[in-house]
């Protein structure tokens, strides 16, 4: 039909299926599952019809036969790659559509029950839910609104200084919320009449304001690499057994020498540095659009801060100087073995010996593909390893040691433990920057209750290396410690109190603080994100509460006493034994779970009683409404887009695809065609129908060559975070579009967003360029 191949017709029907879905005005989660169906059913009548024929290479030619013969894989070989092969016509539903009709439904039951009900990949998309839940929470507590004024102080006497401090608080709201409308409404009806009032250009201000709320799609907690992480760890793992298994070797661990494994919580490591660059990129693009145009983007005096008046000198001590001067040394002495572990916990078991780099017993074919693949000097040197292990017996197995061996083991760690805990010396150094940091908001007041501190921590750390060793007991060190941590406390209560009065610190401190629980419980491979998430979306109802409290005059002192129940629930899980279940429970680690448990109780009620605040405060049920609405609505473009996915595979559309991708000779060629077609994509399409429906299709190629899955993922994420900017239906036009003055235009957001279009392709040319800002963090980071 056409002289078209049916397998493309049936392609191009499915493609205006789906743009005439989406663009019909009908809810696009339902519209993505209708049209797979729609043209399920044009495809079959027009194939039972005789019209769709689908031209193949024959299996049983010679020249096919001879190409398998020398040596190439019977997937690779195609009518792209091979256009000379003899051929073959059939119907693209070789077994008549209703066959392909019961696997389609055969399909979507599998696919649900696996990817939306009882998966592995489900305990990760709870995460998203989680994530809405904390971004929408501060969102509705107008966090952003203090921060946005904060920020317009601090940076606004600067050249284009309103335009960088939307940079900031556009990464900051990204961190804490990663939602990328919320962000860009709520900025925009914020900082876009302050930045017109200022003077400012309507093209920089609209383009500053949209681009920069569409950093929460890269910056973690991101929910577009909660999604695609999850649908990435699966295609990178099938598309590597694949590749593993072509190459004649039985599995993916064999030929790789690693796992064929890649979680979220490893990209949202790969993705901090690419989101960093892209809001300074943003940054320096406004300074310097400012520095240009000073008449477009002026320097603005948006009043002082509160707080007391601060020499230089006095800031660079106590706000540089100090806090350079702990953290560095506290890093000098771990590197000379004073900070370090004092753990004395040895295994009861022998560790088995570690096993050679690569596997060495394989067939000769996948010995070829692994030294070309690794290099003959990587596979002597396995090939070494595996003849000493050989020579001492093999691995072997682990063994049960001796009270002797046991004795002598705890004795060597005893022996070997830094003189301070590494757990005392993070707990010193954070309330040490808080006493150094109070000192600098307010150097004119009384300096003894800080000195008092200071001496405290000067106390604990003499008592750890004199006094307490790694075999103390628990209850020992806080009996030891109790008069220096008091001269602390007492030190850091009054510290708190006067940071409390510096408008920048009482403003970015609690939602920091809450980022650095969430990111670095994930970054540090402490747990992964659906914890991490719940902490987050905890945290966030309790953070709003306490804002509300203070905008209704009322007293924050139960969020206060709940924050710090948490920490002793922490610092007690840490540092005591609370298992009551053992046979031989010592009456120190009943005390320890009794008082981790009545600070558990606390904070429950803590928690419970942010939910009451705001729920009689009218926040918590339109939180609740439009969480669920915005998660709904993902979990339903899941399940349409798995309908859709079903139906292009059930013709032949995906395979057909991917002979196309597989016929290029450069992978880089691939996935630059790849990337350029999620681009054009993106004008048209929202992320989650390009994550659902493009890259499961795309995903067995990509993922299935020698490039690096955290960059491949990362490269596309940066990609679709331009598609939200790229006019003309970038959805965080629409979204600034609707919040805009009527003096600014359309065309005002189209030319103010282009340069920051530019921006992103230039980000994403300096990934493909050095793909080590991706991986950098994970290589640094254990997983």
């Amino acid at each position: 039909m056409f002289g078209l191949d049916g397998v493309e017709i049936g392609l191009i029907i499915v493609f205006l299926c789906l743009f005439g879905g989406i663009l019909s005005g009908f809810p696009v989660a339902f519209a993505i599952g209708g049209a797979g169906i729609i043209s399920f059913g044009i495809i079959a009548a027009l194939d039972s019809a005789g019209l769709l024929i689908h031209v193949a290479a024959d299996p049983t030619a010679q020249a096919y036969r001879d190409l398998v013969s020398s040596g190439v894989h019977p997937n690779d070989i195609s009518l792209f790659r091979y256009p000379d092969l003899p051929t073959i016509s059939e119907e693209v539903f070789p077994r008549g559509y209703e066959d392909a009709m019961k696997r389609v439904i055969a399909g979507i039951t599998n696919r649900i029950n696996e990817r939306v009900l009882a998966g592995q990949s489900i305990e990760t998309l709870l995460a998203v839910l989680m994530f809405v839940l904390m971004g929408i929470t501060l969102e509705r507590s107008k966090i952003a609104d203090d921060l946005l004024t904060t920020m317009a102080r601090v940076f606004g006497p600067l050249p284009g200084g309103l335009a960088v401090s939307i940079v900031v608080v556009g990464a900051f709201l990204a961190a804490s919320t990663g939602i990328v409308g919320a962000t860009v409404v709520t900025m925009g009806l914020l900082a876009l009449p302050t930045m017109l009032r200022n003077n400012y250009s309507p093209e920089i201000a609209t383009g500053v304001i949209a681009a920069s709320g569409t950093l929460g799609q890269i910056i973690p907690p991101s929910i577009v690499i909660v999604l695609l992480g999850t649908l990435a760890g699966d295609l990178y793992s099938a598309a590597q057994e694949k590749r593993a298994q072509s190459e004649g070797c039985t599995d993916a661990l064999t030929y790789l020498g690693e796992p064929a494994v890649v979680s979220v919580g490893t990209l949202f490591q790969a993705a901090l540095l690419p989101g960093i660059l892209l809001a300074l990129l943003y940054a320096l693009y406004a300074f310097g659009y400012a520095l240009l145009n000073p008449d477009k983007a002026p320097a603005v005096a948006t009043g002082e801060a509160t707080g007391e008046p601060v020499t230089r000198g006095e800031a660079f001590t106590w706000f540089l100087g100090v806090p350079v001067l702990i953290v560095v040394g506290t890093i000098v002495l771990g590197q000379v073995g004073m900070v370090g572990s004092q753990s004395t916990v040895v295994s009861g078991f022998s560790d088995i010996k570690q096993s050679a780099t690569l596997r060495t017993n394989v067939s000769d074919e996948c010995k070829a593909s692994m030294i070309e693949l690794h290099g003959q000097e990587k596979w002597d040197e396995a090939v070494a390893q595996q003849a000493a292990l050989d020579a001492e017996g093999g691995v072997g197995q682990s063994e049960r040691l001796t009270e002797e061996e046991i004795a002598a083991a705890t004795q060597a760690k005893i022996d070997d433990a830094a003189p301070i805990g590494t757990g005392t010396a993070v707990m010193l150094v954070i309330l040490g920057l808080v006493i150094a940091i109070a000192r600098g908001v307010k150097p004119t007041a009384d300096p003894r209750p800080l000195l008092i501190g200071a001496l405290g921590i000067v106390l604990a750390l003499i008592a750890d290396i004199l006094l307490i060793g790694p075999a103390m007991s628990s209850s020992a060190y806080v009996a030891i410690m109790a008069i220096p941590f008091a001269l602390i406390l007492y030190g850091a209560a009054e510290a708190a109190k006067r940071c409390a009065q510096n408008e920048l610190i009482r403003v970015v401190f609690p939602p920091l603080i809450l980022i650095i629980a969430v990111l670095g419980s994930i970054l540090g491979g402490i747990t992964n994100p659906t914890p991490a998430a719940a902490l987050g979306a905890g945290g966030a109802i309790m953070l709003a509460a306490y804002r509300k409290l203070k905008d209704i005059d009322r007293s924050p002192k139960v969020i206060i006493w709940s924050t710090l129940a948490i920490v002793v629930c922490i610092l007690v899980g840490i540092n005591f034994d609370l298992r009551i279940n053992l046979d031989d429970v010592s009456a120190e680690s009943w005390i320890a779970f009794f008082v981790a448990y009545a600070a558990y109780l606390y904070a429950l009620f803590g928690l419970l009683f942010s939910c009451w605040i705001l729920y009689t405060n009218g926040v918590l049920t339109p939180v609740v409404r439009e969480t669920a609405k915005v998660t709904s609505m993902v979990f339903t473009i899941l399940i349409g887009s798995q309908i859709l996915n079903l139906v292009v595979i059930s013709f032949g559309g995906e395979h057909y695809i991917q002979q196309f991708l597989k016929s290029f000779d450069s992978e880089f060629q691939v996935f630059l065609i790849v990337m350029l077609v999620l681009f054009i994509l993106g004008f048209v399409l929202d992320f989650l129908e390009i994550i659902y429906i493009v890259i499961p299709i795309v995903g067995p190629v990509i993922y299935g060559g020698t490039f690096d899955p955290k960059w491949v993922t990362i490269m596309i994420a940066v990609n679709l975070q331009t598609s939200f900017l790229t006019p003309p239906f970038g959805f965080a036009l629409f979204y600034l579009r609707g919040v805009a003055p009527k003096e600014v235009t359309t065309a005002h957001i189209y030319r103010g967003i282009v340069p920051f279009v530019l921006i992103q392709v230039v980000g994403l040319a300096l990934l493909w360029s050095f793909p080590s800002i991706v991986t950098i963090v994970p290589s640094l980071i254990p997983n």
